[in-house]
Order: C-alpha cells, then structure tokens, then sequence
C-alpha cells in the first residue's frame, strides 16, 4: 500500500513488530486462563517465552521504530512527555512515545519473569534431582528459601519441596505484576489515542500511525 491510499498516514510498525504484539496478546491470555490445566498453561508459557526472546533479537536488528534505541528515553524525558499530556497539545511521536516505551520493557521484563520461574517451578516439580540440586544451591544463596527450608523443618509445610513453593510465590509475584501492568498498558493506549486522536490499537493492525504535525513531532 502506497502513501496516497492512506493520507496523513505513514508505516510506523512492520510485520514482525504486529505478528509478536497480538501472538503475545494471545499466549498470554491462553495461559492465564489455562493456569488449572497444566499441559495448555505450560505450553502457552513456552510461547511467551519464544516470542520474548524473538522480541530481544528485533529489538537489535529490527525497523527503525521496532528497535530499542528507538524508544527507550531517560527518565527525564518519561517525565516530561508525561507532563505534556495535561496540555492541550501532549508532543506526539511516531513510534513508542517515553511513556510507552518505559511500559514496553516492564512488560518484557515482567513477562520474562513469569515465563522463566514456571520453566523453573516445572523443573523442580518434574526432575527429583533438579529438586535436591536447587535446594543445595538455595540453602547456601537464598535467605527466603532458607526461610521456607526452616518452616519445612518445623512441620509447617509438610512434605512440600521449599524450591517447589518459593517458585511457585516466584511466578505467581510476576504474574500478578505482568497483569497489573497490561491493564495500565491499555489505559495508557487509550489514553493516549484520545489525547493524539489516532487509534494506537488500530496501528497495531495496519502498521500506520498519523504522520505528527511540525510542532509536535519527534
């Protein structure tokens, strides 16, 4: 599609950017809903974890807009973008604006986390040695498994494996934090398509974004 089919428009987000957003979308929602049904959790889980790391890499060598360079701001321009949304005219950006951006890499981060302790949680549940292995490791690194190894001593937790339970508290912290974060993700998308008057979730779609105008571009 050329410029002249969509005016004032320009190609902001390339295939791979709008594939991995709505696959993640997708994998996330399948695995929060799935989490009393293990194989589907587990599988969905994985997915999350492969798109991330894809995520990683195109954020290296990917389009302009997709990289992290292209939106990864210091905390005082997050400030000052966000100071600009209680003007009449918030300072438009063609791809991520600071705000968004910042909420990009939580996300990634956060997700990272949760997709990472339930690898490890299986692992623990699964492998008996991977089992004996971590709790050497945990009782000699970790306070709060020490913590947990102690409450098991006491009678407290029974015959529950300490590893098992602190990556249990692990992923569902994350997971609880990565839901946090994607509903203000989506106040901040709409937010911000009122204040910029443009669809962001529709850009997700088709790619484009309006073109900023000469005072507020960046």
């Amino acid at each position: 599609m050329n410029g002249k089919s969509h005016p004032g428009t320009v190609k902001v987000w390339d295939i791979a950017v709008r594939i991995f957003h709505w696959s993640l979308v997708l994998a996330y929602a399948i695995a929060w809903f799935t989490e009393d049904f293990e194989e589907p959790h587990e599988i969905a889980g994985y997915v999350v974890l492969g798109l991330i790391s894809f995520r990683l890499v195109w954020g290296f060598i990917g389009t302009r807009h997709a990289r992290f360079a292209d939106f990864i701001y210091a905390p005082t321009s997050i400030v000052l973008y966000l100071k600009s949304l209680l003007t009449t005219h918030p300072k438009h950006y063609l791809g991520h604006n600071p705000a968004g951006g910042a909420m990009i890499i939580l996300l990634l981060l956060s997700l990272f986390g949760v997709s990472v302790s339930g690898v490890l949680l299986e692992e623990v549940e699964e492998d008996p040695q991977a089992q004996i292995e971590t709790t050497q490791v945990f009782a000699s690194l970790n306070p709060i498994s020490n913590a947990y190894a102690d409450d098991d001593h006491d009678g407290d937790k029974g015959d529950e494996n300490p590893e098992e339970e602190f990556w249990e508290e692990i992923h569902e912290l994350f997971a609880n934090f990565s839901l946090f974060l994607v509903f203000v993700h989506i106040a901040g998308v709409l937010l911000a398509s009122k204040l910029h008057k443009e669809n962001l979730a529709k850009a997700m779609v088709t790619g484009r974004k309006r073109m900023p105008s000469g005072n507020d571009a960046d």
